[in-house]
């Protein structure tokens, strides 16, 4: 299984008005690395809000929006009823790496980054380092929250889908 990474919607809608990343159809480019992500439609379940037991386990974690619709979820902005639940989400996307890193390093367009890059600034070393790197460099008031709901999700995740 690749990485995957959640990208939530209000962060991503923010990052395209600032440059920072830009989303065509289903993917998702970093542009400071030119990494590109293969999205899918996805939520982060926050919590059960009307006092019931969640049976499933889903507070704390991403799934696809499939796989909710799927177990019968009805999805409304940043609410979820799923059976006699309601939740809180973040909706959003799950970014899968659109190619090898090996395949991106190799790739023109980060070849292109990596020159646009001031001469002292190391070349990241795998996905992990690009992502840690685009973190950094986010500013403002907000880093806390944005982070908050920025989950990465190493290979051995069981986080999305069912």
């Amino acid at each position: 299984m690749e990485n995957r990474i959640f990208f939530p919607l209000d962060s991503v809608e923010e990052w395209s008005n600032e440059g920072k990343v830009e989303v065509s159809g289903n993917e998702l480019v970093v542009v400071a690395d030119a990494r590109r992500y293969l999205l899918d439609d996805a939520a982060h379940v926050l919590r059960e809000v009307s006092g019931t037991d969640c049976p499933l386990g889903l507070p704390g974690k991403v799934k696809s929006k499939t796989a909710l619709e799927e177990l019968g979820a009805e999805i409304f902005d940043t609410s979820m009823v799923l059976g006699d639940n309601a939740y809180d989400i973040v909706p959003g996307w799950t970014g899968t790496p659109a190619s090898s890193f090996a395949d991106h390093r190799r790739s023109t367009e980060a070849e292109m980054a990596r020159k646009s890059r001031p001469d002292d600034e190391p070349t990241p070393e795998n996905d992990e380092a690009i992502l840690a790197r685009y973190l950094l460099s986010l500013r403002g008031l907000h880093l806390a929250a944005k982070l908050a709901h920025l989950i990465f999700m190493p290979r051995s995740s069981c986080l999305v889908g069912t």
